[in-house]
C-alpha cells in the first residue's frame, strides 16, 4: 500500500507558486489533498498551506486567502520602513491577527491526516517540529501531546517567524517549557528529510512503499537594489535571508538525492530568469504574485507524466 507524503518548502509570499502546483495536483487526484496524502510536512509558508490542507481546505480556498491577506501582512510597516523594529512588530501583529482569524482556537486534533509544521528553537539552535500524531514521535511517546499542546495559530506563527523581519514567537508547551521559536527555514526550509525520517523510523514504512512529492516556491532574480544607503541596507538583509533559505532548500534536496534516491520522489521548483519575475519572500504586488501562481501551474505541466505515475 503506497504511503504518500507531501513536503512543502518555505518562501513567504512565493507560496503562491506552490499553490499553483497544488491546484493541478488536486485536479489530478480529484479529491481534497488531505484525503490523498498520508503525511503533509510544511515549513513557513509551506506550514500555512500544510495546516489548511490538513483541515480539509481546498487549494482554491487557500489561494483565495493568500490573495486577500498576503499583501497586507507583507506590506505591514513596509519592508523598507526607516524604523526596522517598528516594521517587524507591524508584520508580526498582522501575521498573528490573520492566523488567529483563520485558525481560531483550533488545535492539532482537527487535522484529517498526518501533519507536521517545522519551526526552529532560537536559543537551543535545534529544529522544533509540531506534529499531530503520536505515531510520528521519535521518542517520549508516553508524554506526547499533539502540537506540544499549542494552537495551530501559534504553531503557524512560529514556523513563519522569519527573524529579523518578523519577531521571534514565544511558545509555551504543554509541560510549561517556554520556547523562543523562529522560522523553520533556518533548519529545514525544505522539510523532506524530516518527513522521510518520520516515515522510515517511527511510522516504520518500507522505502519501496513511499511516494513523495516535494513542492518548492521556485527561484527568481533578485529585485533591483534600492539607490539610497538606508534602503540598500534593508535590501541586503532581505537578500541574505533569502540566500540562506534558498541554500538550505537545495542542500536538503541534494542530501535526499544522495541518501534516498531509491525512494520514489518528485520535486517541483523551477528556476526563472525573466526580469519581470524578480522578487523575494516579502513580495506584495498582486500582479507579480499572480504570475508566480501561473508559473506553478506550468511547472506541474512540465512534470505531469511523472507526477501522475507517482500519485497513481
Amino acid at each position: 500500500m503506497p504511503f504518500r507524503i507531501l513536503s512543502l518548502d518555505g518562501g513567504g509570499a512565493k507560496g503562491v507558486y506552490t499553490l499553483g502546483v497544488l491546484a493541478e495536483v488536486e485536479a489530478l487526484v480529484k479529491k481534497p489533498l488531505c484525503q490523498h496524502f498520508d503525511l503533509v510536512f510544511g515549513t513557513s509558508t509551506g506550514a500555512i498551506i500544510a495546516a489548511l490542507l490538513g483541515k480539509g481546505k481546498t487549494v482554491e480556498d487557500i489561494h483565495t486567502l493568500y490573495v486577500k491577506h498576503v499583501p497586507t501582512v507583507m506590506k505591514a510597516g513596509s519592508k523598507w520602513f526607516p524604523n526596522f523594529e517598528r516594521s517587524r512588530k507591524a508584520k508580526s501583529a498582522a501575521l498573528a491577527s490573520l492566523a488567529n482569524t483563520v485558525f481560531e482556537n483550533d488545535k492539532f486534533d482537527v487535522f484529517q491526516t498526518g501533519v507536521a509544521l517545522v519551526a526552529a528553537n532560537w536559543k537551543d539552535e535545534q529544529p522544533f517540529i509540531f506534529k499531530n500524531d503520536v505515531s510520528q514521535a521519535h521518542g517520549m511517546k508516553s508524554s506526547f501531546v499533539p502540537g506540544w499542546g499549542c494552537t495551530i495559530s501559534d504553531a503557524v506563527q512560529a514556523s513563519c517567524s522569519a527573524y529579523p523581519f518578523f519577531e521571534r514567537k514565544i511558545i509555551t508547551k504543554n509541560n510549561k517549557d517556554v520556547v523562543e521559536a523562529v522560522d523553520g527555514g533556518y533548519c529545514a526550509n525544505n522539510p523532506t528529510l524530516y518527513a522521510l525520517a518520520d516515515a522510515l523510523k517511527p511510522l516504520n514504512k518500507l522505502p519501496e512503499d513511499i511516494r513523495l512529492l516535494n513542492v518548492g516556491v521556485g527561484s527568481y532574480p533578485a529585485p533591483p537594489k534600492p539607490w539610497t544607503v538606508r534602503f540598500a541596507n534593508r535590501f541586503e538583509t532581505v537578500q541574505l535571508l533569502q540566500k540562506t533559505i534558498d541554500i538550505n532548500s537545495l542542500s536538503m534536496e541534494r542530501l535526499r538525492s544522495l541518501m534516498f534516491n531509491h525512494i520514489q520522489t518528485v520535486r517541483i521548483s523551477d528556476s526563472f530568469n525573466s526580469p519581470e519575475l524578480a522578487t523575494d519572500f516579502l513580495e506584495h504586488d498582486l500582479d507579480k504574485l499572480n504570475l508566480l501562481h501561473q508559473r506553478g501551474r506550468a511547472s506541474f505541466g512540465s512534470q505531469e507524466a511523472v507526477i501522475t505515475k507517482l500519485l497513481a
